[in-house]
């Protein structure tokens, strides 16, 4: 493969490097880990008794053990890569002043790996980040005859929503968590007394204590008419006094009435009185365990509300700013956050061309990433363990408790389990290749807990927004019901404290740009002008074009350049990565762009991987981002390399002189997920110099460290006697015996061996009733040898188990005598390879209870066979290029008869010409006539997307090789020799096999299990089922008058159970198949209709009481009749 590269890119200068592709999931662990832990005991601890005056219990520090074992055993042995918690208690006793500390296990906690995954229960696991609506306030707004109503909803963190609405006469309302609503000014009142103001007389301007959970000060009456329309008098003075119209319609006056009107409107029916009406409004409002903004609330509140702005700037220390000096307080609703909001709603009211906000606009939806989901899922298990703490405060005997007798860590550890192996967000991870894996931890899901269903969203939360700009992927989205749910990050964004999506931009000052990157979230980007990636500059960076195309507030325009403030750091910036990957993306239509993004995520890595001729330039940060490769730690010299380890003696930067050696292991048949092959192959040799950030090996669809998710084919677009019809693929017969396309898939079969009542399991190879044939792979334990060929019922492991034994007569009893165990009864239970499957034996483990592993009760040894498949590519499989072209082989021709060039060499694949024009995927025939200029020259080419190699590039490249500009040349008929009437398209593009291979698909039935209810053949490959011939088939047969393989179809092919038996019977024997009996639906039916009160008998007649046959008078038979009794 070339080693030179030739970049077409028109944008020489890299504003910014890629970040690192999986920065995401590891920062949100990070920030778990060291803060949001912290933060679950900081707001739990101290625990008190219910009477709240002997014991305290406090959370002091924590840290993290060592865990017991690392990746690869987890791996290997199905266990969980997982680290125990300690943490500091102290109990401190109020009366007697004396307290007692102790360090407690909370439990293990899942570790994430260098590669942004959890390993649990030995399978490898990713937490995909959530995108919901941000907390804070937001304003809507109803028609009502051609008029705007606004509104508003304020939505916090953790508590009671308030929707605000104003009705057609005025009246502004609100809505205490979707209850009855109540007049606006009753809320105020009652806001007014628990936040008095400091000047006793006056609400306007209130000076806030707020968050206060003592008893309120006396009500005094403050709360007056008078006062709230005061505060309101600069704002609501438009044709509709709006203030005036909601005090007519509130009932209360004061603010222990309103009180008592919310307590009616939250409780309907229970009994109001001002005291539990108190006590039940300040619980939902007024406490910080129970109404929670958050920081991002408060943030998002003060924005919008116009106050003194706090805008997340890049800090020189750090790359986010992290002091928002929010205190706890400031986490509640305050009285001039809902002056200020009813405000907001009456100048909106009051204003003819106002807009509502943009609830689709990514400055209103943040990201929850991992950090943060699994912070809210150990808050619960927090309050059930408080619970059980408190319990046991008032059980146990005070004077002698300690820490360790008041914890239980069981709520907290069930709730970790529950979120790893139980939530929607949790998910197995895709491991069908390094792309795959890599863009599972880039993908953000609007659905899951709290967020969105696939039935309730509509088409505007599922489309693309001006604000996803170099932030969310516009191309790369499912194709099902989940289209615009789940998307991916772009190849440029970074989330940041807050959770919102931020882009990096390059400063431009007085038209010449500076250098200097700022990222910018979705609100802020809105005030500047930003010109886009692809724009011109000179050597010095100044803008060339007088007049540039720039974006305002999301909206493209033609602006000065003198005007411009930043600019894109790269055209690439809108895409994700897998999008990024495809070369000549803009000239491809969307939905095949997005189905080129999806189906790359599913190609199967090759035995022989290629990287792609023609690239974008990404390949190398993928592969090394994908957590598939290995990369060296730190400098150093190659000591030894081998298939299953590369030694480096490192030289440590400080000190020269201070060498360590490291040694890093190589996976050989790893099982993915998907039970493809992940196997890592060395790229260094002994002796060599390595940097720290260097890749040492190659993973699964890598070379030369570089992603290589296919194959580059010599292809010709021509339609070849039909073969090549509606997207199907003709395939030369040199690419199976090259391998090319040949990848390894690998499963794994398990058996327990366990002790019986009846007595013991064993493994062995002296299984009864077996021919020397089938055993001889098996060692003396009865378990296949490594490297042996299995196909389809071959024994794997070899177990007898104990039958019941019946009384045994006197003889047998003397027998055992003599003979021993061998005359015992045993039953066969070996493990054998399933039906349709081969492959060789490539790996053993044996779990024993005796060797400490832990099994299930009443298992004593675990045997599990790995089972390599080398599976060449063949006729029914299906491939794909990077523009959405996708088809399935069928014909794979001898190398001879396919199409030649004039110098004799034939085509390796061959692709329909209908399939381009109608799908507008023109970019395939570019990187088809640049990958052979390419290849011809001896380079590969970068060309990335929105900013790749032109057309007139392209033509010169053809000319540079020799080649016709227009790429098509005379191509030679293999079977004939003769030139085809016009010149045809030829180059070399890059194909992929995926991960949809017909011999997972294909499927055959002769004998199988039949369904117990109704004797039909089960449906379905897993079930060994047949095909279905259903009503519609049957009326085809009809339609033909094929009366006997009609009649023989519905009975002993499908459920005549004595017909069936009698059929195989006959068969055997060679006599002539008897007639069919009653088919066994037929009494299904027959029960269905006595469930519905019809009594249906069926009546069996001899000949002589039956009407005469006149063709066979004479032959005895029996006549059956259904009578129905009602």
């Amino acid at each position: 493969m070339f080693k030179e590269t030739k970049s077409f890119a028109k944008q020489k200068v890299k504003w910014a490097a890629l970040p690192n592709l999986v920065a995401m999931q590891l920062n949100s662990y990070k920030w778990f880990m060291k803060t949001g832990l912290k933060e679950l005991f900081e707001e739990t601890s101290p625990i008190s008794d219910y009477t709240g005056k002997e014991l305290d219990l406090y959370f002091h520090d924590y840290y993290f053990d060592e865990p017991k074992f690392d990746e690869l055993k987890a791996k290997q042995n199905g266990l969980s890569y997982e680290a125990p918690l300690r943490v500091r208690l102290e109990l401190v006793n109020k009366k007697t002043k004396r307290s007692k500390e102790q360090e407690i296990y909370l439990g293990d906690f899942p570790l994430m790996t260098d590669w942004g995954t959890f390993i649990v229960n030995g399978v490898e696991r990713v937490v995909v980040s959530q995108l919901i609506r941000s907390p804070g306030v937001f304003f809507s707004a109803a028609l009502y005859r051609g008029r705007k109503l606004f509104g508003a909803k304020v939505i916090p963190n953790r508590g009671a929503w308030l929707e605000f609405e104003t009705d057609s006469d005025g009246v502004i309302n609100v809505k205490i968590d979707r209850k009855r609503k109540i007049p606006v000014t009753a809320l105020l009142r009652v806001f007014a007394a628990h936040y008095p103001s400091p000047d006793k007389g006056r609400l306007g301007g209130v000076e806030l204590r707020r968050g206060e959970t003592h008893p309120t000060p006396p009500l005094s009456g403050r709360e007056t008419n008078e006062e709230i329309l005061k505060l309101f008098k600069d704002v609501d003075t438009g044709t509709t006094k709006h203030i005036e119209a909601t005090l007519k319609k509130d009932p209360t006056k004061n603010a222990a009435e309103g009180f008592v009107e919310i307590y009616k409107r939250i409780r309907p029916g229970d009994p109001a009185t001002a005291e539990n009406a108190k006590q039940l409004v300040e619980g939902i409002f007024f406490r910080n365990d129970r109404y929670d903004l958050a920081k991002v609330g408060r943030f998002k509140m003060n924005q919008r509300l116009g106050r003194n702005e706090v805008r997340l700037q890049k800090s020189p220390k750090s790359d986010f700013k992290t002091d928002f000096n929010f205190s706890k307080e400031e986490m509640l609703l305050s009285f001039k956050d809902l002056t200020d909001i009813v405000s907001e709603i009456i100048r909106l009211n009051n204003t003819e061309d106002a807009m509502p906000d943009d609830i689709d606009h990514l400055g209103n939806r943040r990201v929850r990433a991992l950090g943060e989901l699994l912070q809210t899922k150990l808050r619960v298990g927090m309050v059930r363990m408080e619970r059980i703490i408190r319990d046991r405060m008032s059980t146990y005997d005070v004077n002698t408790l300690t820490p360790a007798q008041l914890v239980n860590a069981r709520p907290l550890t069930a709730a970790v389990k529950e979120f790893f192996t139980f939530s929607q967000l949790a998910q197995f991870m895709d491991q069908v290749n390094p792309l795959a894996e890599l863009e599972h931890k880039r993908r953000i899901s609007a659905m899951g807990p709290g967020g969105l269903t696939r039935e309730r969203a509509g088409f505007e939360v599922r489309d693309v927004h001006t604000s996803h700009y170099g932030r969310i992927c516009p191309i790369e989205t499912p194709e099902g019901p989940n289209i615009g749910l789940v998307v991916h990050l772009t190849s440029y964004a970074r989330v940041n404290e807050l959770g919102f999506v931020e882009t990096p931009y390059v400063k431009v000052k007085n038209n010449k740009i500076t250098g200097e990157i700022e990222w910018l979230n979705a609100s802020d980007e809105e005030k500047f002008v930003i010109a886009h990636g692809g724009t011109k500059y000179d050597g010095d960076g100044k803008l060339v074009e007088p007049i540039v195309e720039a974006r305002i507030a999301g909206k493209p325009q033609m602006v000065n350049r003198e005007q411009v403030q930043y600019m894109d750091v790269s055209p690439q910036q809108i895409f994700s990565v897998a999008t990024s990957l495809i070369p000549f993306v803009e000239h491809d239509d969307a939905a095949r762009a997005m189905m080129g993004s999806n189906m790359q995520r599913q190609a199967v890595s090759c035995v022989k991987p290629q990287a792609p001729i023609v690239g974008t330039g990404i390949e190398e940060k993928t592969a090394l981002d994908s957590g598939q490769v290995i990369i060296a730690a730190e400098d150093g010299i190659v000591t030894a390399v081998d298939a299953e380890h590369i030694a480096v003696q490192e030289t440590n930067r400080s000190n020269k002189t201070n060498m360590t050696n490291r040694t890093y292991v190589l996976n050989n048949f790893l099982r993915s997920n998907q039970y493809t092959s992940m196997s890592q192959q060395p790229l260094v040799a002994k002796g060599e110099k390595i940097k720290k950030g260097q890749m040492l090996a190659d993973g699964a669809a890598t070379q030369n460290g570089n992603l290589a998710l296919g194959q580059n084919l010599l292809v010709a677009f021509i339609s070849w006697g039909g073969a090549n019809f509606e997207d199907a693929i003709i395939l030369s017969e040199r690419l199976v015996k090259d391998d090319r396309f040949t990848s390894i898939h690998i499963e794994d079969y398990s058996i327990d061996v366990r002790d019986t009542k009846l007595g013991p399991e064993i493994t062995t190879p002296d299984i009864p009733n077996i021919s020397e044939e089938k055993l001889k792979n098996l060692d003396e334990e009865g378990i296949v040898r490594i490297g042996a060929e299995v196909g389809s019922g071959d024994i794997l492991v070899g177990k007898i188990s104990p039958k019941g034994e019946a009384d045994l007569t006197s003889e047998e009893r003397l027998l055992q005598a003599i003979f021993g165990e061998k005359a015992r009864d045993v039953k066969d239970t070996s493990l054998t390879l399933s039906h349709g499957k081969r492959g060789r034996v490539v790996g053993v483990k044996i779990f024993s209870r005796d060797k400490g592993d832990k099994l299930e009760p009443g298992v004593v040894k675990k045997v599990q066979v790995e089972i390599a498949q080398l599976r060449k590519v063949q006729v029914g499989d299906k491939l794909a290029g990077r523009h959405g072209n996708k088809g399935v082989i069928s014909k794979i021709l001898a190398e001879e008869d396919m199409p030649y060039l004039a110098d004799g060499t034939p085509v390796d694949i061959i692709l329909n010409p209908l399939g381009v024009a109608s799908r507008m995927n023109i970019g395939q025939i570019l990187e088809t006539h640049l990958g052979w200029a390419a290849s011809k020259l001896g380079y590969r080419a970068l060309t990335p997307s929105l900013d790749g190699a032109s057309e007139d590039d392209i033509k010169a490249e053809l000319k540079k090789a020799g080649l016709p500009e227009s790429g098509k040349v005379v191509l030679y008929d293999g079977r004939n020799g003769q030139p085809f009437n016009d010149k045809i398209t030829v180059g070399v593009t890059y194909i992929m096999k995926l991960n949809h291979l017909v011999e997972d698909k294909i499927h055959m039935r002769s004998v199988g299990p039949y369904s117990l209810i109704t004797q039909q053949p089960l449906g379905g490959k897993a079930q060994g089922g047949g095909q279905r011939f259903g009503e519609m088939e049957v009326w085809a047969l009809e339609g033909y008058g094929a009366s006997h393989t009609l009649q023989e179809m519905i009975t002993i092919k499908s459920d005549d159970v004595i017909g069936r038996a009698a059929a195989f019977d006959a068969i055997v024997r060679g006599e002539e198949i008897k007639k069919p009996s009653l088919p066994a639906s037929f009494n299904v039916l027959v029960s269905e209709l006595k469930s519905l009160g019809l009594g249906v008998d069926l009546v069996e007649k001899p000949i002589s009481q039956a009407v005469s046959l006149p063709e066979k008078e004479n032959e005895k038979r029996e006549i059956k009749k259904v009578r129905i009794r009602t």
